[in-house]
């Protein structure tokens, strides 16, 4: 697995990171710790938590067992050059009592409780998983309204998080702060402020990203190569759309979708058109779908890591398997002409 240097930081990790938002759901413990084995002996040194996981569904009651399933394999493996991120849940969340806000507080009492479930002395990256004034990922760009937002409030908040940050970093509790679900706007004022005041500066970006899910290839991907940022890509198969497991609108028995039936708003009316495009192309050019459609992410002009998560050992594998597979300028060419034909699908 090859290795690279994440943004402006001091962490080296593989082009791969392990995603793993089912452990404790669709993902039993014993499986989860064998995709932890199978990814580390793979090479994949980087893994994605968050306090909220598991989900499909999410709930309060088991928030923070992702972790835990984690860090009983990080006391057992003992990993040396294990690179951890997480996240501090989102307001509104049902994972947190009352869908609490993210404060400082809250920060704070978060990531002492993330290092505990890890059982970690330091978290080498801790994200906020959706900024407080609202997001327009998560399939709510159609209704998207920015004009509610208050800048002076929103610019306090940014600030007294980054003081947090740094109250953190120099107490050996986390090594960066990052962002996730964020806008273009909303990064380069979490930049501004950080350089302002002599803060620190955020590491990098978790979205949505994949051959359906393009919002990033505009404004952010340019604030993220100007401003050294890499992409940690979410959802890289489209919840599993791209492995064309769904073809023909159907659902697999302990799917993702059996328990989620619309896939958080990506089943839409002209997706399937679409994912048969990519399968087709994936065809034509003696490809694996799933391996394409992750590398894909891997080829972007912006440095994109995908997150690659699976509900099983068997799924993970296949991932696993494509790490070295390259794209044509053929198979490149091909995908930008299906985009063009079929952008914004969902």
């Amino acid at each position: 697995m090859r290795k690279r240097k994440l943004g402006r930081s001091e962490l080296i990790v593989s082009d791969y990171c392990l995603g793993t938002m089912t452990y404790g759901t669709q993902t039993d413990e014993d499986d989860a710790h064998r995709q932890l084995d199978m990814a580390q002996d793979a090479g994949v040194n980087f893994l994605d938590a968050a306090e909220m996981y598991p989900v499909n569904p999410v709930r309060l009651e088991t928030a923070g067992l992702t972790e835990e399933i984690v860090g009983r394999w990080i006391a057992r493996r003992k990993p040396q050059d294990l690179v951890v991120a997480t996240k501090i849940t989102g307001v509104g969340s049902v994972a947190v009592p009352d869908g609490a806000p993210i404060t400082p507080a809250r920060m704070r009492a978060a990531v002492y409780a993330s290092l505990k479930r890890l059982q970690v002395d330091c978290l080498d990256i801790y994200q906020l998983h959706w900024p407080n004034r609202g997001s327009y990922h998560f399939r709510k760009l159609w209704h998207f309204d920015p004009t509610g937002q208050d800048r002076a409030a929103t610019e306090a908040h940014m600030t007294a998080i980054l003081g947090c940050a740094q109250e953190l970093i120099d107490a050996g509790k986390i090594r960066h702060l990052a962002l996730s679900n964020e806008s273009a706007w909303g990064l380069a004022m979490w930049l501004m402020l950080a350089e302002r005041d002599g803060l620190p500066r955020v590491l990098s970006l978790q979205n949505e990203y994949s051959l359906l899910c393009r919002s990033f290839d505009a404004d952010l991907a340019e604030a993220c190569w100007n401003e050294e940022i890499p992409l940690l890509a979410f959802s890289p198969l489209a919840a599993g759309l791209l492995s064309g497991k769904y073809a023909g609108n159907v659902t697999p028995e302990g799917s993702r979708r059996a328990v989620n039936p619309d896939l958080g708003g990506r089943i839409t009316g002209r997706v399937f058109e679409a994912v048969a495009g990519y399968l087709g192309i994936a065809q034509e050019h003696g490809l694996d779908p799933v391996q394409m459609a992750v590398q894909w992410t891997l080829a972007r002009p912006v440095p994109t890591l995908p997150i690659i998560g699976a509900t099983t050992s068997e799924q993970l594998a296949h991932m696993l398997a494509g790490s070295e597979v390259t794209l044509s300028p053929e198979v490149m060419s091909a995908i930008d002409q299906l985009n063009r034909a079929m952008p914004m699908v969902y």
